[in-house]
């Protein structure tokens, strides 16, 4: 996989967890019980997808921009976004757009749960 640093920059952020959906095969990076960033693995167990949420036009945007960026593997299409994991996309846009992930899902919770993720109450 290209992009071997994304485990360790997903859990600095504050309040991410990870977990193996083993059924789906794919490892899931979680704020709370909210899964925000997913890799998605082949049956030989290599990985060939990051899944990862934005925001409609965004993701729609991007999509025209990079080949390497497609609608969501399994998810919702107009949210979610999936990166090939050998890909061109560059790591500083990656890094980008897996912040931005963390911080849609993050807002999804009330002002109070943010505040305590974030351990600021």
């Amino acid at each position: 996989m290209k992009y071997e640093w994304i485990d360790e920059f997903l859990l600095a952020k504050k309040g991410v967890s990870k977990d193996f959906k083993e059924e789906w095969n794919w490892i899931r990076y979680l704020i709370e019980d909210k899964m925000f960033v997913a890799i998605c693995f082949n049956d030989e167990g290599k990985p060939y997808y990051i899944t990862l949420k934005l925001e409609p036009s965004e993701g729609d945007f991007l999509r025209r921009q990079y080949e390497d960026i497609i609608p969501g593997y399994y998810m919702n299409k107009l949210h979610w976004n999936s990166i090939k994991v050998d890909g061109s996309v560059p790591d500083e846009l990656l890094k980008d757009l897996l912040d931005k992930s963390y911080q849609l899902v993050l807002k999804g919770f009330s002002k109070k749960k943010q505040l305590h993720i974030l351990g600021e109450s």
